[in-house]
């Protein structure tokens, strides 16, 4: 009875040892300086340290603790928290040693406890090679006499990476790194597919989102990866880079739809995108993505996450922006010219130009871009004084509260436009067309509809208006 007892509380002792001690990483790095070293993780482009390690006498960094670490990539970060010595993977075994140079070059590796990470290393080292062997056959096919045969090696080599890629991906017993590279694998598109690009973004996505894929992760083996990251980055920012808004507004729709009630997911992706799009100054149409955001998710109590302050000020945004979009009818302005009149019927509309476009130009004198733009957009009309066809007017708001120095810059510079200023209008034109510095550039169409809300280089503005007919036939 005794040694049942006894043999039961040893049992529970080091149950209890385990228990306290739930995870133990250990990395050996030959020729590492660093006295101290952290594990990241991943979250979007940033590393989140989570824990640190000193340097122990035989050079080797012991990280551990009572929790469990959730699933996923992480970083083993260098002294300072900023830059990554390199990727490893921590799945359900959360005790085990990676020993390596002091770059964790992939070759170097060598893994005791960890299957996901022995796989992830032979794998890297194996592509790593790969691509040495890569470059040393780039060199001999430049030479007449060894390209030949270094095409057919080549080939070879991608042939074997291919049907080494194709059978490391599905090992007989699943780990973690596969599984998330296999999450993230594009299949490739059909030869017998004839828009191709539509049919990549369509399918995008379906890596993770398609029924078959759905169930197999969870969002937390995906938010803390830089695959994700690097996935939705290269969606919005490059597939989507040059499309149209509309195109871009369906695509997030698209998406949305797909993950559902998923809010950590639908999160990450908004919390990304919503000020890449706001704070675009270039890239057109990308404010109108902005308000489809904020107008249908933001303000529609789709976003839980967002505090009230938050939802006020996205509406604020919203009223103000939603006024300038492409396709909005314009506002129109009555304004002094220079004579800075305060009878309003000597005032001057945006509108009424026999001209089929309105560039709607709100310049400062003292803005040095502005000077430059406004010399350059003056070359361009004066070249059409004399045509016998100019197909816009310029209206020139003069974004300077000191009149006079406004006017004898006029003068001076001999700009022959349409030119208004002063205090003198009919209404708040930076509210009526979201104007927030100088120079801003606003053209309006034979409607006086809003066809432009950027600023265009003036040589390029007579193809812009030939083009916009172009697509409007």
């Amino acid at each position: 009875m005794k040694r049942f007892c006894l043999g039961m509380v040893l049992m529970l002792a080091l149950a209890g040892v385990a228990e306290a001690q739930s995870y133990k990483i250990v990395f050996k790095l030959e020729g590492s300086t660093d006295t101290m070293l952290y594990i990241g993780r991943h979250f979007r482009d940033q590393l989140q340290l989570q824990d640190s390690a000193r340097k122990a006498n035989d050079g080797s960094y012991t990280f551990q603790g009572k929790k469990k670490w959730p699933r996923g990539i992480y970083a083993l970060v260098h002294q300072g928290g900023e830059k990554a010595v390199g990727d490893f993977a921590i799945d359900d075994s959360q005790q085990f040693t990676i020993s390596a140079d002091a770059k964790l070059t992939a070759s170097s590796v060598k893994v005791k406890g960890s299957d996901a990470n022995s796989q992830m290393f032979a794998y890297i080292a194996k592509w790593d090679d790969a691509k040495q062997r890569r470059a040393d056959i780039e060199k001999r096919k430049k030479n007449a006499a060894t390209k030949e045969q270094a095409e057919k090696e080549e080939q070879a080599l991608l042939d074997e990476m291919e049907a080494y890629d194709n059978a490391a991906r599905h090992p007989k017993k699943s780990t973690l790194f596969f599984d998330l590279a296999n999450l993230f694998y594009d299949e490739p598109i059909p030869d017998s597919v004839e828009d191709k690009a539509r049919y990549f973004r369509a399918h995008f996505w379906d890596c993770l989102f398609s029924p078959e894929n759905r169930g197999k992760w969870k969002t937390a083996d995906l938010l803390y990866t830089p695959n994700l990251f690097s996935k939705m980055n290269y969606f919005f920012y490059g597939v989507l880079y040059y499309a149209d808004s509309d195109t871009i507004k369906a695509e997030i729709d698209r998406l949305a739809a797909r993950i559902g009630d998923d809010t950590a997911m639908l999160r990450y992706v908004f919390d990304h995108i919503e000020p890449r799009y706001y704070r675009s100054t270039r890239n057109i149409g990308w404010d109108a993505v902005w308000c489809h955001l904020a107008e249908n998710y933001y303000l529609k109590g789709r976003c839980p996450w967002a505090s009230e302050g938050t939802v006020y000020n996205m509406r604020q945004n919203y009223l103000r922006i939603r006024q300038s979009l492409i396709g909005v009818h314009g506002q129109e302005l009555w304004m002094a010219d220079t004579n800075q009149s305060s009878n309003p019927d000597e005032w001057i509309s945006s509108h009424r130009f026999p001209q089929k476009y309105v560039i709607l130009w709100f310049w400062d004198p003292d803005c040095h871009h502005c000077q430059e733009q406004s010399a350059e957009l003056k070359v361009l009309y004066d070249s059409l004084l004399t045509a016998p066809y100019r197909p816009f007017e310029v209206y020139a708001v003069g974004y300077e509260s000191d009149v006079a120095k406004w006017k004898k810059y006029v003068r001076e510079h001999d700009f022959r436009w349409v030119n208004v200023g002063g205090p003198n209008v009919n209404i708040d034109y930076q509210e009526a067309y979201n104007i927030h510095g100088a120079p801003t550039m606003i053209i309006l169409n034979e409607k006086r509809d809003i066809i432009m809300n950027k600023v265009i280089p003036a040589k390029n503005l007579l193809k812009f208006l030939e083009d916009y007919e172009k697509k409007k036939k």
